[in-house]
């Protein structure tokens, strides 16, 4: 496995590709710099990963013992730790960052994070369901219909598709394209849309390749 970067959504926008002639919609991303504030062996935790911190924040945000754990790597207060597997950390010591150059143009990503909230939404936003006849005596414009059997077996089986909390639910959208990598200010350009509003949390890994049979 590869190591990924943790960010912040900042908008969408669009770049102009001259040699095809095309606007391609892009999502900028603010990923890192992230510090590592752990690596963990085999050895000592049975598996090997590298813990990364992100988004800087006061002292007082923390609690001690999430203090007492930077410290250890000399990190300052961040409000986000989020662990990748790896076969090898060799290569990582605590306190070093990882920036935007982890990634280059072309290369193919998963994105993942929050998607909006929506709230109580009716069947139809929810589970994109028709409507009834708008006609005058219709009465059934919007109504959900029949949700189950009556006497037998008297109840309403679970999982049925009804109004309910919609949205705010954690997604990875796949296969994405990095269109352009700014390594100074630590932007990515990320072809398509990505999960949640501007500020959501985004976690952006090497999408893995899997070999054919």
């Amino acid at each position: 496995m590869s190591i990924g970067i943790l960010g912040t959504k900042l908008g969408m926008t669009q770049i102009f590709d001259p040699e095809q002639g095309i606007a391609i919609p892009v999502t900028v991303v603010q990923a890192g710099p992230c510090p590592i504030t752990q690596v963990k062996t085999p050895e000592t935790d049975g598996y090997s990963s590298i813990q990364l911190g992100y988004l800087a924040v006061k002292e007082k945000a923390l609690s001690q013992p999430e203090l007492g754990h930077l410290k250890k790597s000399e990190t300052a207060p961040v409000r986000h730790l989020k662990e990748y597997r790896l076969d090898n950390v060799s290569d990582y010591q605590p306190g070093q960052a990882v920036t935007a150059d982890i990634f280059a143009v072309g290369d193919l990503v998963d994105v993942a994070g929050q998607t909006i909230g929506r709230g109580f939404a009716g069947y139809q936003k929810r589970h994109n369901f028709k409507r009834g006849n708008m006609t005058h005596g219709s009465k059934n414009h919007r109504l959900p219909g029949s949700t189950g059997a009556g006497t037998t077996p008297g109840r309403v089986f679970p999982g049925k598709r009804m109004a309910g909390q919609y949205g705010a639910s954690q997604v990875t959208i796949r296969r994405l394209t990095v269109v352009r990598v700014d390594v100074e200010r630590n932007l990515l350009l990320i072809k398509g849309a990505l999960p949640g509003k501007p500020g959501t949390l985004l976690s952006i890994t090497p999408t893995k390749k899997v070999g054919r049979k």
